[in-house]
């Protein structure tokens, strides 16, 4: 019998790795935030994070099998449950569940599903359904629990988050807001409970539990440290240069660190395989625009936050970024 040639495509030695995998694996990462949210705000937390979760899963099996007419769904993939908690982790506590099932709707149905669905969608999904909720509904959008509350939900008292009271220090010229700011150790574990400060949203309390979710994600080899630190020096940089001009009005730079979205969106958000760049230097570019448009935000825009608008903003540029950071092609001739 002749020998039969078998013909195949590269690559022929599989990493193991999947998107389900790494899907799973960042959901992991995400549950030390999410305790500390159930810590702070309790029952409300779960309520918007199961509403959030089960909106996004089933309106991307709903449109993949009524609109797109194909006869698989990825809903078991984990991506759409990673955007349902994405998106929860970018929302207040004490948000009606209607407005949660808009913003699922969305994040799933616009931001992911119109251009084809995983790996074809150019903007961070549960960035789209939480920048849609903050111009739709900016006032539900920023009504930030205090926390301690664990059974109330739509009647929680609120309050002025400490990006916020930054963001006054300076609008209004009046130092005696960062006063008001909790002890840089006490954020970066996450408000106490007698706080008469506004917790801000879920994924957003505790800069510790992100950044012990960050450690594993560079254990596993899922993200690697170059988008996360990148935007962090820059806004480190930027924000310390601010203080040393003024200390009075400018806070210091550990507080734009761990307080709002800043660590939430460098190491869950930004590094979205699909939406960032796939080179290292094209990934410290990305890092830098992001951390230096955050920074301009936060500073001078009109919001106290900035950096979903920032990653919005340079998912947009990623296609020119990767244009020109194109790695070395195996065996090609460097012309001197």
């Amino acid at each position: 019998m002749a020998n039969k040639l078998t013909l195949s495509l590269s690559p022929h030695a599989h990493s193991g790795d999947s998107i389900q995998k790494n899907m799973y694996g960042v959901l992991i990462a995400l549950i030390p935030a999410f305790l500390v949210s159930l810590f702070v705000f309790g029952l409300s937390a779960l309520i918007v994070m199961l509403t959030s979760v089960a909106a996004c899963v089933f309106f991307e099996w709903a449109i993949t099998k009524y609109i797109l007419k194909r006869e698989h769904t990825t809903i078991t993939d984990g991506s759409a449950i990673l955007t349902g908690v994405l998106l929860a982790f970018n929302l207040p506590s004490n948000l009606p569940i209607w407005i949660i099932i808009i913003g699922a709707l969305v994040a799933i149905g616009i931001g992911k599903m119109t251009f084809g669905g995983l790996g074809c969608n150019p903007l961070n999904p549960a960035l789209v359904g939480r920048v849609f909720l903050l111009i739709s509904f900016p006032v539900q959008m920023t009504s930030w629990p205090q926390p301690g509350q664990w059974f109330s939900f739509a009647d929680a008292v609120t309050g002025a988050t400490p990006l916020a009271l930054m963001k006054a220090a300076i609008t209004n010229h009046d130092p005696s807001m960062l006063k008001e700011l909790p002890d840089a150790f006490g954020l970066l574990f996450g408000l106490s409970g007698e706080s008469q400060l506004g917790a801000g949203s879920l994924g957003e309390i505790s800069a510790i539990a992100l950044l012990i979710g960050f450690a594993f994600l560079l254990w596993k080899k899922i993200i690697s440290w170059h988008i996360p630190v990148s935007i962090i020096a820059t806004v480190f940089v930027f924000s310390g240069l601010m203080n040393l001009y003024d200390s009075a009005t400018y806070a210091a730079p550990w507080y734009h660190l761990f307080t709002g979205g800043l660590m939430l969106g460098a190491i869950f958000m930004a590094t979205d395989y699909v939406t960032s760049p796939m080179t290292h230097k094209g990934m410290v570019i990305y890092g830098i625009g992001i951390g230096f448009l955050t920074f301009l935000i936060r500073l001078f825009g009109s919001y106290p936050e900035g950096m979903s608008f920032a990653i919005l903003i340079m998912n947009v540029f990623t296609p020119l970024i990767n244009t020109y950071c194109k790695p070395k092609r195996f065996g090609e001739v460097v012309k001197k």
